[in-house]
Formats: structure tokens, C-alpha cells, sequence
């Protein structure tokens, strides 16, 4: 709840009633299901209801108590589609947390848990994350009836048989939304793609609009598996760049991204050409470069590790900028939240 006021305040006033709106429903969803799975008299008293009902009836109560319409407008309007009983909606919940890693998978196999939640488990799934569970049902519907379930706080689908969901039909779904999209897995591995995928979106910025694209651990790879252990990274770059810890931190700059030129060009005019530099500056630089590191750039082997190391320190630089903005931008939006007074309160409830 507390994350939601924040997202609410976060944004100009006249976008709350929106943002309430749309965030309402993912949270009835999850304080229901954490409802069931803490208190199990709650879901035996619950009985058959479908659990569509026991959502709806919490996102009104909450927009009643948050001033956002009258008790008595929340009347349930009549509907003609067809909802999840609860023993089904349980068993998805069962099912999405085995997948995910949260829980061990049952003694006697998946089939079972699968057939009770109407979910037949594929030999393939994808993972997608989402930055915010808004209209999450209407997406998991687009992506072959993905299953829904969160993963510390973060509203996560599976998404099955990804050979029939092409990238297209996926950038398609996920356009306009922060999301990453994990690596196709065996059903039994489904935790990993889902775990990229979480750290891939806390790499990529968190920025909504028209044109945000999903994000694909499949085009991160390489730097996902560098970054997988930054201890391991920052020893590896302590290993192989301490030559350059001497030089000013212009010097040091200069001749890292003319080292990495040419390891990845293979000589002073590719580099030359990918810094669009004269070859001559290169070849000055690289002889520089020759008299800290000494005989050791002929090793094939250290030139692979090099350019790990150089790659690394640019990666891990990158993450603990964002990781330091995100910071900034948090303590902004906690320090603009005051406590409500009476006539604040009004305000809001007025909206």
C-alpha cells in the first residue's frame, strides 16, 4: 500500500484518480492471495467464491475508504464472463511458486498440481517481469494465457511454449511498459529464466512511455554472466587494470577505451576507425599502453581476460550509476510525503 501512495504522489495530481485506478486491482489481487495462503480458515470460508470476487470486493472497499467513490456505488454490476474458481485460482498460485523456485514441487510430480490448475505445463516456458502489474491479466490472455503469480513484489508471468510466441508478437504485448523478458527454459529450469529476467530489469531504466521497449536477457548475455558476481568482477579488474591505477583519471580513461578499440578491432586503424581517432593516435597510445602491461598482451589468454576486465569495469559502472539516480529519485519522492491533515485529506478524498 505503501508503495502505491508513493506512485500516486510520485505523479501530477491530476493523474491519482488514473493511477489509483489502475493499480487497485493488482494489489486486491496479491492481498488476497496472500490472504488465502496465511490464513487457510479464510479460504475454507470462501468456499467456492470464485476468487474474481473476493478481488473485487477488496479493490471497492479500498476505493470507498480512500474516498474515491460512495459505499453505495459499489454495488457489483452484472457479468457475463467466466471466472476462476477458487480451487483453480489456488492451485495456478501452487503451481506459478513451484515454477518460480519458492516451494518444492510435490512428490508425485507436476501432473497432478497441473490438472487441478487447468495449466499444462509445456516443456518450454519463458519468464516475463513486469515493473507494475497494471492490466497483467489482459497480458498474460495475449501471451498464450500465461500463468501470474509476484515474486518479491514484482508481478511476474510464465509464458508457455515461447516457439509460438515470436519476439515480435512479445514487443507487440509489451510496448509502452518497463518489463524484461527472460531466456526459454526447460519446464524443470524455469527459476532461471525468471531470475535474469528480475536482474535485467533492475539494470534497465525504469522509464514509461509510448516507445519503451521490453528488454531481452537473450541480447544481454554476455553482460549478464560479467555481472552475475561483482566481488568476482572487481577482483578481475583489480587483476588485470591495476597498471592503470597510476595514471590520472583522464590518462586512465583514454587508454582503457583504446585498449578495448583494439582488442576488439584487432589493430590500430579498426580501432582508430572505432574511435574516430587518426591511426597514428592510436599506435601512440598503444605504446604507452606496451610499457605498463609489458610482454603479457601477446598471450592470447591475457587479451581475452583484459578485455573481460575492461568490459566489467564499464558494466559495473554503469549499474552503480543507475543504482545511485534510482536512489536519488526514491529519497525525493519519500521526502515530498507528508502526513495528511484534515484539509489535505479533503482534497484528496475529493478528487
Amino acid at each position: 500500500m505503501c508503495d502505491l501512495l508513493n506512485r500516486i504522489w510520485s505523479r501530477p495530481r491530476g493523474e491519482w484518480t488514473r493511477v489509483v485506478r489502475n493499480e487497485l486491482p493488482g494489489l486486491a489481487e496479491k492481498v488476497v492471495a496472500e490472504l488465502q495462503r496465511g490464513f487457510p480458515a479464510l479460504a475454507a470460508l470462501l468456499g467456492d467464491t470464485p476468487v474474481e470476487e473476493a478481488e473485487w470486493a477488496l479493490e471497492q472497499a479500498l476505493l470507498t475508504v480512500l474516498g474515491y467513490q460512495k459505499e453505495s456505488e459499489s454495488k457489483r454490476p452484472a457479468v457475463s464472463s467466466v471466472v476462476t474458481p477458487m480451487p483453480v485460482a489456488r492451485a495456478r498460485q501452487d503451481l506459478f511458486e513451484v515454477l518460480a523456485g519458492q516451494r518444492e514441487a510435490p512428490d508425485d510430480g507436476l501432473d497432478e498440481l497441473a490438472r487441478a490448475a487447468g495449466w499444462p505445463v509445456p516443456e518450454t516456458l519463458q519468464a516475463v517481469v513486469l515493473a507494475t502489474p497494471a492490466e497483467a491479466p489482459q497480458l498474460a490472455a495475449a501471451l498464450g494465457h500465461a500463468l501470474i503469480g509476484t515474486v518479491d513484489g514484482y508481478t511476474c508471468l510464465f509464458v508457455p511454449d515461447p516457439a509460438t510466441q515470436t519476439r515480435a508478437r512479445l514487443e507487440a504485448a509489451l510496448k509502452g511498459r518497463p518489463a524484461a523478458v527472460g531466456h526459454v527454459v526447460p519446464a524443470t529450469d524455469t527459476a532461471s529464466s525468471l531470475r535474469w529476467a528480475r536482474y535485467l530489469l533492475t539494470l534497465a531504466p525504469g522509464r514509461v512511455g509510448p516507445e519503451t521497449r521490453p528488454a531481452f536477457v537473450d541480447d544481454h548475455l554476455s553482460a549478464l554472466l560479467l555481472l552475475q558476481d561483482e566481488s568476482l568482477a572487481d577482483a578481475l579488474t583489480s587483476r588485470w587494470l591495476g597498471p592503470l591505477e597510476e595514471l590520472t583519471p583522464r590518462q586512465s580513461e583514454r587508454l582503457e577505451v583504446t585498449l578495448l578499440a583494439w582488442l576488439e578491432g584487432g589493430g590500430a586503424p579498426e580501432a582508430a576507425k572505432l574511435l574516430h581517432v587518426h591511426p597514428q593516435t592510436v599506435r601512440y597510445r598503444l605504446r604507452q599502453i606496451e610499457k605498463l602491461f609489458g610482454p603479457v598482451l601477446r598471450d592470447p589468454r591475457t587479451r581475452f581476460e583484459l578485455e573481460m576486465a575492461l568490459r566489467s569495469r564499464r558494466l559495473m559502472a554503469h549499474v552503480r550509476s543507475y543504482r545511485a539516480r534510482a536512489g536519488r529519485r526514491a529519497r525525493v519522492v519519500a521526502s515530498s510525503i507528508r502526513p495528511l491533515g484534515v484539509a489535505r485529506e479533503a482534497r484528496v478524498n475529493g478528487l
